[in-house]
């Protein structure tokens, strides 16, 4: 299926060849209006986009590991003493430059 009539048409190889550009927000808002508006007219693409996003999703709420609060606990540690060194001396990266 051919996109709007503007101009600028997306066709359903490019429309679901962005699905994950689009899903992920990493494209122009252009770009992103144009997909949309392909996908407001092609069942087929409609159809895709919702499963790709359906399977984030569920992989987004099945796949949360729970940090032990003990090892978040060591790693603020550690980063609260890094900084504490670094503010002093300049930090790693001025003792790496000399």
């Amino acid at each position: 299926m051919k996109g709007d009539k503007g101009g600028m048409n997306i066709n359903c190889r490019e429309a679901l060849h962005s699905v994950y550009h689009f899903l992920d927000g990493e494209m122009t808002p252009e770009r992103r209006d144009q997909i949309a508006r392909h996908i407001d007219k092609c069942a087929p693409c409609l159809k895709a986009f919702g499963f790709e996003t359906e399977i984030r999703r569920l992989i987004a709420d099945r796949c949360r590991d729970k940090v032990p609060e003990e090892l978040k606990n060591r790693i603020a540690a550690v980063i609260a003493h890094e900084h504490k060194l670094g503010a002093g001396t300049g930090g790693v990266a001025e003792s790496a430059e000399h």
